[in-house]
C-alpha cells in the first residue's frame, strides 16, 4: 500500500495525497482577505502544481475564495456541493461534479463522496443558495474525512467505520464562533462520534482581524491544544496530531 500524506495549508485548507491523486480542499491562499489578515507564511507554489481537483465544501468566502482558485493551473477541476456548480462555472472555473451528501465521483483512485454538514453553505449577501458539505475520500483501502465547516451531529457516527483520519474544524478566523460551527470541545466529541485512528484539527491559526492577534491572541493559539486535551477524555484511543500550518504528516 502507498504512503498516503495530508498537508495542513492552513484554515480550512489541506492538501491530501494519497490513491495516486493530489486533491485541495477549500483553497484559501492570499496574504489578506477583507479584514482579515494571514499570520503564517503563504504556501509555496509547489503546493498548487499537479493538483487533480479542488473540493469545496460550501460558497463562504473563506472556503470558496475565487482568487484562490485562480491562482491553479487552469482547467483544475472542482467537486462543489449541490447548487453550486453555475456560481463556479459562470465565473470560467472547471466543474467536475456537483454534489449532494451520498453521491459519488471518481478522481483517479479516489473515490469521493459528499456527506452531510450542519452549516449554512449560501453565499452571503443575498448570493447562491447552495448546499453545505464534508466530503469522505476512499482509496487503496484508506478513508480519509474532511469535515468542511460544521457543527457536530449524531449522523457523524455513521461515517466511522474504519476511519484512518478525520480533518476536524476547531475554531474559525476571529476571536468567537458563530452558529455552525465546531469549537475544541464540540469537535472533541465530532471526533467520539467518528473515531478515526488519526485526528487533525484544522481551520484554526491561520486567517485573524488585522491588529487583533496583540489584543487578544488565545484564538490563534489555544484551540488545537484544547481539542487534544478533550479528546484524550473522550476518545483516549483516537490519536490527534497537532500540524502548524504548512506541516505534512503521513496516515497511520
Amino acid at each position: 500500500m502507498s504512503a498516503a500524506r495530508v498537508t495542513y495549508v492552513g484554515h480550512a485548507t489541506v492538501l491530501a495525497e494519497l490513491g495516486g491523486a493530489r486533491l485541495l480542499t477549500d483553497p484559501l491562499l492570499r496574504r489578506r482577505v477583507g479584514h482579515l489578515a494571514r499570520r503564517v507564511p503563504p504556501p509555496g507554489a509547489a503546493l498548487t502544481e499537479g493538483i487533480d481537483a479542488v473540493l469545496v465544501s460550501h460558497l463562504h468566502h473563506d472556503h470558496a475564495d475565487l482568487p484562490s482558485l485562480r491562482r491553479l493551473a487552469a482547467g483544475t477541476p472542482l467537486v462543489v456541493p449541490a447548487g453550486a456548480g453555475e456560481f463556479f462555472a459562470r465565473r470560467g472555473l472547471e466543474v467536475r461534479a456537483e454534489l449532494a451528501p451520498g453521491d459519488s465521483v471518481r478522481i483517479g483512485g479516489v473515490e469521493v463522496t459528499a456527506t452531510a454538514a450542519e452549516h449554512d453553505g449560501a453565499r452571503p449577501f443575498g448570493g447562491t443558495a447552495a448546499t453545505a458539505v464534508g466530503y469522505l475520500l476512499s482509496a487503496a483501502g484508506r478513508r480519509v474525512y474532511f469535515a468542511g465547516d460544521t457543527d457536530v451531529f449524531d449522523a457523524m457516527a455513521d461515517l466511522g467505520a474504519d476511519l484512518d483520519l478525520a480533518l476536524l474544524p476547531v475554531w474559525g478566523w476571529g476571536p468567537t464562533l458563530g452558529p455552525g460551527h465546531m469549537n475544541p470541545e464540540r469537535a472533541a466529541r465530532a471526533a467520539a462520534l467518528l473515531r478515526p485512528r488519526l485526528a487533525v484539527p484544522i481551520h484554526w491559526g491561520t486567517y485573524y482581524p488585522a491588529g487583533l492577534s496583540r489584543a487578544r491572541p488565545g484564538p490563534l493559539l489555544h484551540p488545537p491544544r484544547a481539542f487534544a486535551a478533550r479528546v484524550a477524555d473522550l476518545a483516549p484511543e483516537v490519536e490527534v496530531r497537532v500540524l502548524a500550518p504548512g506541516e505534512s504528516t503521513l496516515l497511520p
